[in-house]
Order: structure tokens, then C-alpha cells, then sequence
């Protein structure tokens, strides 16, 4: 495989995880803000969906991707830009499955109170407050990981 090619694929991957992730964050975030079950429900529904199509796949391709690039490049696992970056994404990576599990939670916990016609409870807003928290380290970490593969420090 070209290193066009492989480059092209990490980008893509890259601009997908990021892209999709942002963008679901996004919309959960201010769907959460609308006290509209309607909305949460739907847009929780979303977010685990697009998380299962777009992010899971591109989380995937990412290590693999870049991993060739260094092989195609001869560069070493060991070079110091390369092993924070890998530690920073398993760490990313570990939040990122933390938030999916309670993305999972709060979709179930908006469908049961849909399903009751009842109110979201504290419990629900818990888990938002968690999950922002856990994404928005998750990102800073990627943004990092970001820098450190454009400017090689």
C-alpha cells in the first residue's frame, strides 16, 4: 500500500472519529438542555448508533492505520512523540468506552421514562455530567495526540 494511500486512510479515519464524535456530542449535549424527552430520546438514540457506524470503525482504523504509516516511514514505536501518542489514545480510548456504556444507560433510561411518561430523573443528569466530563478529556487527549503527529515532538 502507497504512503498516499495510508496517509489518506489515518486522515479520513481521524476526521471521522473526531467529526462524528464532536458533532454527537454536540446534539446530545444541547438535546440534554431542552428538557424534550421527545429530543433526548431520540438524540441518545442517535449517538449510540453513530458511535456503533462511525466511531467504533474509525477507533479501529486508527491504530492500525498509523502503525503502517511508522512501519512504511521506519519509524520506532519507541520515539517519544509515538509512545505518548499511544498511551494518550488507550486513554482516550478507555474513556471513550466509559462514555459509550453510559451513553447505552441514559438511552435506556430516556426510552423507560418515554415509555412511563415520566420525567428524567437526577440519576439521568448524573450520568450527562459524567459523560461530559469523560469526553471532554477524551478529546483534549485526541487533540493532543493530534499535535503530536503533526509536529512530531
Amino acid at each position: 500500500m502507497s504512503y498516499e494511500t495510508l496517509i489518506f486512510i489515518h486522515i479520513t479515519s481521524l476526521i471521522f472519529l473526531l467529526g462524528v464524535g464532536g458533532g454527537s456530542a454536540f446534539y446530545k449535549f444541547m438535546a440534554d438542555r431542552s428538557n424534550n424527552l421527545e429530543v433526548i430520546v431520540h438524540s441518545n438514540k442517535m449517538v449510540v448508533l453513530a458511535d456503533w457506524f462511525f466511531t467504533t470503525p474509525s477507533a479501529i482504523v486508527q491504530p492500525i492505520s498509523g502503525i503502517l504509516l511508522l512501519n512504511y516511514l521506519d519509524v520506532s514505536l519507541f520515539t517519544p512523540w509515538v509512545l505518548i501518542s499511544m498511551l494518550l489514545y488507550i486513554f482516550s480510548g478507555i474513556l471513550w468506552l466509559i462514555a459509550v456504556y453510559l451513553q447505552i444507560k441514559m438511552k435506556n433510561l430516556a426510552i423507560e421514562a418515554q415509555k412511563e411518561k415520566s420525567n428524567l430523573g437526577k440519576s439521568y443528569f448524573d450520568l450527562v455530567f459524567y459523560w461530559t466530563w469523560l469526553g471532554v478529556f477524551s478529546f483534549f487527549a485526541m487533540g493532543i495526540i493530534f499535535y503530536l503527529m503533526i509536529f512530531k515532538y
